[in-house]
């Protein structure tokens, strides 16, 4: 994944097999981790507001303009 140093990295849910804490069709905010990434995973903050490691097929990244970026940030 390529770094984002201009803002959030966020991530579009397309899949949630077995994962209680993703909503399909829902946005999430991604963290930095270029560990995970090399296995295939990306770090999310799912439902439950904690950071998990979710399989990066479950994800499609997203850029967002800076207004929506915020606009996420005070709803999250």
């Amino acid at each position: 994944m390529e770094k984002e140093d201009k803002g959030q990295i966020f991530a579009l849910c397309v899949e949630n097999k077995d994962s209680e804490d993703l909503e399909k069709r829902k946005i999430y905010q991604v963290l930095p981790d270029e560990e995970a990434e090399k296995d295939g995973y990306l770090r999310v903050i799912d439902e439950s507001g904690e950071d998990y490691l979710y399989p990066r097929s479950y994800f499609v990244l997203v850029q967002l303009s800076r207004e929506a970026q915020e606009a996420l940030r005070v709803a999250l």
